[in-house]
């Protein structure tokens, strides 16, 4: 007779993970592009700030003749991407701009969860504050997300920490709504109820009962703060007010390109492609991790 043993529910989660098409899907290219940020400088790239005015605004492909910096030698080079106006290389400025929207994305997830969850704990469980913090969530989150990031980032030098702030800003309200409800839900439990009566102190209730019940709808969470974080960093930054032009970043390639957009669209098309595929495979992400972490949503029969 066959004796089988059950799986612990995360090795259940990591099953319906690795079975789920959109977590495979997004996670993956998600994962290389971030590979493709973190190791720009072996992907055949040059300097995204070196600039050529020979050669600005040449068609993808183009080969020029130029003089390393580094060594004072001429080389031959190729345009993967083109050239922009002042004869940068698009497709090194493209590389390395991943690096700037990851370091964004997953700042403010993290800074966002991070202060998001202290203070919906303390909304969700303590009654006498939770009218009084949701209160300014809701004023928080009556002005678009773009508006009060545009509003803080103006209060500060352009840069990328000012840009981090503005953003986190304007994730933290649905960060706190989202662990108020959880929290409001499970204050009810049974096992909660009991643990107070066993005259468990408040703060291990809260780090041993009902924290970990947040953590999943937080991961998932914090995927769509990532893609949210990305695409605000763009517009930022393609308005001219959030990080200066010579540190490369998706929005400000777009940016400059846009002038010359009629007669030179590849400024503007492959960051453009680059950036809706970050965001997209983000998303996807972001749904299988719900549909495999949340049974509510659940796919899985």
């Amino acid at each position: 007779m066959a004796v089988t043993t059950a799986q612990s529910p995360f090795r259940q989660t990591l099953g319906r993970m690795f079975s789920n098409t959109s977590v495979l899907l997004g996670g993956g290219l998600a994962l290389l592009i971030a590979l493709m940020g973190i190791f720009a400088p072996y992907l055949d790239t040059r300097d995204p700030s070196g600039i050529s005015p020979r050669n600005r605004n040449q068609p993808p492909g183009y080969e020029a003749t130029v003089r390393d910096y580094n060594t004072g030698q001429k080389v031959e080079v190729v345009y993967r991407m083109g050239s922009d106006t002042l004869g940068r290389d698009v497709y090194s400025r493209v590389v390395y701009g991943a690096r700037t929207s990851l370091i964004v994305g997953l700042s403010v997830a993290a800074i966002a969860i991070f202060v998001g969850m202290l203070i919906g704990l303390i909304a969700g469980y303590f009654r006498f504050a939770d009218s009084f913090i949701m209160r300014i969530m809701d004023g928080m989150m009556a002005i678009p997300a773009i508006l009060l990031a545009i509003a803080v980032v103006s209060l500060f030098s352009a840069g990328l920490l000012s840009v981090i702030v503005a953003i986190v800003v304007s994730e933290i309200p649905r960060v706190v709504r989202l662990v108020r409800s959880v929290v409001l839900s499970i204050r009810e439990e049974p096992y909660v109820e009991a643990a107070i009566t066993a005259g468990t102190p408040t703060p291990l209730l809260l780090v041993r009962h009902v924290l970990p019940n947040t953590i999943a709808p937080l991961i998932v969470q914090g995927t769509f703060i990532v893609a949210s974080a990305i695409i605000v960093e763009a517009i930022l930054s393609f308005l001219g007010i959030g990080i200066p032009p010579e540190i490369p970043t998706w929005g400000n390639i777009m940016a400059e390109g846009r002038q010359v957009f009629q007669l030179h669209p590849h400024n503007i098309l492959y960051p453009g492609i680059v950036l809706a595929l970050t965001v997209l495979s983000v998303n996807v992400l972001g749904d299988g991790l719900r549909d495999t972490m949340d049974p509510r949503f659940s796919k899985q029969v």
